[in-house]
């Protein structure tokens, strides 16, 4: 064979380039060849994990037969074979059927004296039993875990992580076992082992302390465990919240570790700590600043962006780092580079904004969109930090917009230009200047829409209104129908807001009467007979006045005016302002709101107010929505996604009554307590809720507003906020404990005494499940839609409805579980029916169409119902999600 060169690996193809899925399927008969072929066979196995890990996927039918001819491969001695099988059956034992089957062989090679066959076969039992059959298992599982050999004692421990959410019962009877493991010479036995105890424990506050105390004494050699161990003593002092610095004395000693990794987790922890000093970071800081001038690129990194989500809470603590972080904006690797020069403009002074800006320039065409995005958004906080670099931040900010990238960049830079317009006036007319030269050139037509909108808005304001017509006019000359559109709207507003130039204007909108586009000519036509009619305030009321009523309202108004032969114009007046008690429809996307009015909150006071916030006009979430737009604390939260309907957390008898209500944000998730005083002997004052989740990593507890002062009989309102991943949709339960100082009351006076106590108040636990996420939308054409949603990435789930005996009963819960919208008048079964199929549509808070399928039979006994849930949307995550909700 010649010398492989260089110019050959060009010419190279990869062999599973083509891969055809139904071929390598049919290739799955040399496992059943009498005589195994090792190097063979693997190939094929191969091509199996290939086709998993492109996404290709398979019938059950099709997994099940791969996965039980595969079982065949244990007749063989040779390892690496048993290796690969051992991997084709992970993958296939979670889509194929009876995979329990194979248990018997993986429990032999559970004993087996080849340590791969012992580990590998944990890992697949973890996938496949449930947790009836688990037990039977128990002591193969204990034994594997005080394994001496690291890797049989890792698999065993991994595994069981996963077990814990099957069978949390039997697992947490293994904890001497794992306890013992923790021992262990290895760094990942070690790593896994605290991993795995730390779970079993985390429902109880007082066995994390524990356990957290017992380990900084320095029990632990593995630099994972150390790390794991960081986070642990960070959330005992989260959660603790006590003066006691031993946790945190642990943590910065860390800092000093020799693991490069530890020090960085230490100082990673410190910096994320709510209530740190700036002292308290200054030796958390210094570490990172050593790191920054480090030759290893993920050190760069791992510093750098802790540093920027510090400059965010604490700038001065970052400040001793700035020619640091200077020299990292020509960093080869652009990512550290963006990272650097964010950080350095929210801690930099309004002496070195220009000198950033065009180093910034400089390198801004080496990184991807997703990096100019940070960029843009850090100018835009620039921008109201220091107003007086309006220009240089503009001129950025267009150069951006002209240079070629996505609609999302685009359209972040519009948004930071205008809102540099909103808070800076004197901004305004070089803001529209670059605008129009933008517009000449533009290739989004949404963009060019927003752009002729605020032309129309604030061209005829400026100085000079006449200069602009010549840009909006190119637009009706040169563009699409819809830029059109906005562009005869846009010159109607400067003939409307502008006088001197009304008689230029109708002359313009005369020459759009023959346009080839119907809503061209119609706004054409409205404008000009109002302008000859001189009926410029209905013109101003129709181009400037926002709609006050909502759209959804308006279409169903409009739409039964058009089906009925009513002789009198339709009256806007008449529409109503209050959500109808109706579902939006799906496709909608700008309607997200909740069904009804029915669920608006008996208490819904701001925290400390005495007024409540009620929603006469309102839906209950438009009143949310107003109510946390108006505290604080959450005005940067964004666009309320969801609010859950009112969860009572205690009897309505009870001494202190508590309720509930849960709102989605992007990012965070906001709990509203609304809290009643029913005594009238006692003021309660500092009242809030102390939540502790069942599961402290999907969730991060940020801070709790607390009522000052709760008076009898008057409901106000107290709020914890947690942070959630972006994209992430958890579904955890919380236990919840009331906290407050009492001072008693003198019935006679009213007055309350001096002094006081503090006193704590067991409710109900609350539970964030996956209606959460869920929004109702109807669908009009259910069964189009249904045919339309791909059926490869559906959910299937069966399970039977215990304890309800009819299928009125069962639809009613079914809805009450996933909060959707019945479609199709299938919420009403046949009277005395035994079998019924409901259809529910609804739209999952990032936007997706969900439809679901529920088939419903009596079961046999009369006790119960047996459905089979189909879930389609085009997320298939979201399918799983949703399907859930009844597991």
């Amino acid at each position: 064979m010649g010398r492989f060169e260089k110019k050959d690996d060009d010419e190279y193809e990869y062999p599973f380039e083509h891969l055809d899925k139904g071929q390598v399927v049919q290739e799955k008969r040399v496992f059943n060849d009498t005589q195994i072929h090792p190097r063979k066979c693997s190939f094929v196995i191969s091509e199996f994990l290939y086709l998993l890990a492109r996404g290709d996927t398979f019938t059950k039918t099709e997994a099940t037969d791969v996965f039980f001819a595969a079982t065949k491969l244990f007749q063989s001695k040779d390892i690496p074979l048993r290796r690969m099988t051992y991997l084709l059956l992970k993958e296939f034992s979670t889509i194929s059927q009876d995979a329990i089957i194979v248990t018997s062989s993986l429990i032999k090679d559970m004993s087996h004296k080849i340590e791969l066959y012992r580990a590998n076969s944990i890992r697949i039992l973890c996938k496949i039993i449930d947790a009836s059959s688990l037990p039977q298992l128990e002591r193969h599982f204990k034994q594997s875990i005080v394994e001496k050999d690291p890797h049989v004692s890792s698999a065993a421990l991994v595994s069981s992580i996963h077990l814990l959410r099957v069978a949390p019962d039997t697992v947490k009877r293994w904890a001497n076992e794992v306890q013992e493991a923790i021992s262990n010479k290895s760094n990942m036995v070690q790593y896994h082992a605290l991993a795995l105890l730390h779970r079993i424990k985390q429902h109880d506050r007082l066995a994390v302390t524990k356990l957290v105390s017992s380990l900084i004494r320095g029990s632990l050699r593995s630099p994972y465990a150390q790390c794991y161990l960081i986070r642990c003593a960070v959330e005992v002092i989260e959660e603790t919240n006590t003066e006691d610095r031993t946790f945190y004395d642990y943590i910065e000693s860390c800092l000093r570790n020799r693991n490069e990794m530890v020090a960085y987790e230490a100082a990673r922890s410190i910096c994320s700590l709510k209530n740190a000093s700036l002292k308290e970071l200054t030796s958390a800081v210094g570490i990172l600043q050593l790191f920054l001038s480090s030759s290893k690129p993920t050190l760069r990194f791992a510093a750098v962006r802790t540093l920027n989500k510090l400059a965010q809470t604490n700038p001065l603590a970052v400040v001793p780092c700035n020619l640091d972080m200077e020299n990292l904006i020509s960093d080869s690797n652009r990512s550290i580079a963006t990272l650097a020069i964010t950080t350095l403009l929210k801690i930099g002074n309004e002496s070195n904004v220009e000198r950033l800006i065009k180093q910034i320039s400089n390198f801004l065409g080496d990184i991807n969109d997703e990096f100019k995005i940070v960029v843009v958004e850090s100018i835009t906080m620039l921008s109201v930090k220091f107003p007086k670099k309006f220009k240089h931040l503009i001129i950025f900010l267009n150069k951006i917009l002209r240079d070629e990238g996505s609609l999302q960049l685009k359209q972040t830079t519009l948004d930071a230009i205008l809102n540099v317009v909103n808070h800076i006036p004197e901004s305004k007319e070089i803001a529209l200047n670059e605008l129009c030269d933008f517009i000449e050139d533009c290739e989004y037509p949404d963009l060019s829409v927003q752009i002729l909108h605020l032309l129309g808005q604030e061209g005829p304001l400026t100085s000079s209104p006449s200069k602009y017509i010549r840009y909006i006019y190119n637009r009706i000359s040169l563009d699409s129908g819809t830029i059109r559109a906005a562009a005869v709207t846009s010159i109607a507003k400067f003939g409307l807001l502008y006088e001197p130039m009304r008689q230029k204007v109708v002359i313009l909108i005369q020459r759009c009467l023959l346009d080839e586009d119907d809503e061209v000519r119609d706004r054409a036509t409205l404008y000009l007979r109002l302008f000859k009619e001189d009926n410029i305030k209905l013109l101003g009321r129709i181009l400037l006045d926002d709609v006050h009523v909502p759209m959804l309202n308006l279409q169903r108004s409009l739409e039964t005016y058009l089906e009925s032969p009513a002789a009198e114009p339709f009256d806007i007046s008449k529409v109503s302002t209050v959500i109808e008690a109706h579902s939006p429809v799906l496709g909608d996307k700008g309607s997200s709101k909740p069904s009804s009015t029915a669920n608006t909150p008996k208490a819904m006071s701001l925290a400390g107010s005495d007024k409540p916030a009620a929603a006469t006009g309102q839906s209950a979430q438009e009143a949310y929505a107003a109510q946390l737009a108006a505290i604080s604390n959450f005005a940067t939260y964004g666009k309320l996604l969801k609010s859950s309907e009112l969860v009572e957390l205690t009897e309505t008898e009870t001494e202190y009554v508590v309720s509930c209500v849960k709102h989605v944000f992007q990012e965070h998730l906001v709990f509203q307590f609304n809290v009643t005083n029913t005594l009238n002997d006692q003021l309660l004052e500092n009242v809030y809720v102390k939540m502790v989740p069942s599961n402290s990593k999907l969730v991060k507890y940020e801070f709790h507003l607390l009522i000052e002062s709760l008076p009898y009989g008057e409901p106000h309102s107290c709020y914890v906020s947690v942070r959630i991943p972006p994209g992430a949709y958890p579904t955890l339960s919380f236990t919840n404990m009331l906290k407050f100082k009492v001072r008693e009351v003198d019935p006679s006076t009213g007055e309350p005494d001096e002094g006081g106590f503090d006193e704590q108040y067991n409710i109900e636990d609350l539970e964030v499940v996956p209606k959460d996420y869920m929004l109702r939308a109807v669908c009009p054409n259910f069964q189009e839609e249904w045919k339309r949603l791909p059926e490869d990435i559906q959910s299937i789930q069966t399970f039977g409805l215990v304890s309800i005996k009819n299928i009125d009963d069962a639809i009613k819960e079914i809805i009450k579980t996933l909060s959707m919208a019945p479609c199709e008048k299938s919420e009403v079964a046949q009277p005395k029916a035994n079998k019924h199929i409901l259809y529910l549509s609804g739209r999952f808070v990032n936007g997706t169409a969900v439809l679901t399928r529920a088939r419903m039979k009596i079961d046999g006994s009369g006790q119960s119902v047996d459905v089979e849930l189909t879930v389609k949307s085009e997320d298939e995550i979201i399918n799983e999600f949703v399907s859930s909700a009844f597991a």
